[in-house]
């Protein structure tokens, strides 16, 4: 029977960022990471036209500079210097900059798939094991620990078992962990974009009476879209042409970036807001989006998820209990609680705010937005929480 220390279901970013904070107390304490992952990951990375990308605030960036691999993570990430927010058809805006706010950016869009190898190229094989592809069919708790039972028939014992294996994790219901759900009868449209003029790191948030809008900079002058639409409407725009296509988001968006020249493959994610009613339990944390996901309006999902994952590492690595002990475990919870509550709250409600059709609601954007840009101390508040830095970063 094989046994290890720490048992990572799901090696995307979120685990692996996990196994990378842990990578050198792991080694000092003499644990063992498995690293369990269904996709074996790229021998390099490949670019790519329609790779998909992750918005990742400055608090973010901060936490991958104490971890050693935001030089490398930098060479493709495109800084977000300002962030421009509106509502089509009314003049109220708000403008966030980055110098302003005396940072060298306000956030960064990266692709998945090179964050992904800077994480995976700074993990240690004598300290963590991958097993991949492989996958996790059963997971059986036990007095000392969990045992998984993988598709291969194997068997392994561990401390310790992290489920990061994303919103969908069909372990989290065989579990019997409950979930919240919250649709929100919207779907996003994800593609990337090139537009004629170049971008200058200028993100835009932009509300439309169907659903916000937000055009992310990226590398080699493309943009990240993300469209939120009815269900049925983002249906019909993700099968136009793409000639059609561009013609309906350019008399959405408009011309601030001039005209649309190309657009790459269209995406579609029903969008519901999720939380795990239990996070924790003895010798087991669920992490990621299998804790909680939310709209990405406020593109906080990730760097949430991140914060949570440094403040475990950080628990674990305080802790003189044994690995899994469940106090451990609900203290790292209740310190993460106020973050995860502020965070999803702030994505919520500006979320309800944004899309709702009620006229009254209208005037209360049209104010919001107006009043961001006079007030400087809510301005401020507002860009902490788009970088990441609404509570301490840890």
């Amino acid at each position: 029977m094989q046994r290890t220390q720490i048992a990572i279901i799901g090696g995307g970013l979120v685990g692996a960022s996990l196994a990378l904070s842990l990578q050198a107390g792991a080694r000092q304490r003499g644990w063992k990471i498995e690293m369990i992952e269904p996709f074996a990951p790229g021998d390099s990375y490949q670019p790519s036209y329609d790779a998909r990308s992750s918005a990742i605030s400055y608090g973010t960036r901060l936490i991958y500079q104490r971890l050693g691999v935001w030089e490398s993570i930098a060479r493709r990430a495109e800084p977000i210097l300002d962030i421009h927010v509106s509502e089509r058809g009314r003049f109220g805006a708000t403008r966030l900059s980055a110098s302003a706010e005396r940072v060298p950016a306000l956030g960064y869009v990266v692709e998945n798939a090179w964050l992904g190898q800077c994480l995976w190229e700074a993990l240690h094989s004598d300290v963590i094991n991958w097993r991949c592809p492989a996958v996790v069919e059963q997971m059986q708790p036990r007095e000392d620990g969990y045992r998984l039972i993988l598709g291969d028939e194997t068997t392994l014992d561990c401390d310790l078992a992290i489920l990061a294996d994303g919103g969908r994790s069909g372990l989290r219901e065989r579990l019997g962990i409950q979930v919240d759900k919250t649709p929100y009868g919207q779907t996003a449209l994800i593609a990337n974009v090139t537009p004629s003029e170049a971008h200058r790191g200028l993100a835009f948030e932009r509300f439309v009476a169907d659903g916000p809008m937000a055009l992310l900079p990226l590398a080699d002058n493309r943009c990240a879209l993300v469209w939120t639409r009815p269900t049925e409407e983002a249906t019909r725009l993700a099968a136009l042409d793409d000639q059609a296509f561009l013609g309906e988001l350019q008399r959405t968006f408009g011309y601030r970036l001039g005209a649309f020249r190309q657009v790459g493959a269209r995406h579609l994610y029903p969008l519901v807001l999720i939380e795990a009613q239990e996070q924790v339990r003895s010798h087991l944390v669920v992490l990621g989006n299998a804790a909680h996901g939310m709209h990405p309006i406020a593109g906080q999902g990730y760097n949430l998820s991140l914060r949570d994952t440094v403040e475990l590492a950080e628990t674990l690595l305080r802790s003189e209990a044994p690995l899994g002990d469940l106090a451990t475990l609900q203290g790292y919870l209740a310190r993460q609680r106020l973050d995860q509550e502020m965070t999803i709250g702030f994505s919520d409600r500006v979320t309800r705010l944004f899309t709702a059709a009620d006229p009254a609601l209208s005037s209360v954007r049209h104010l919001g937005l107006l009043g961001l840009d006079l007030l400087p101390p809510a301005k401020r508040w507002f860009a902490r929480q788009a970088m990441g830095l609404g509570t301490r970063v840890s």
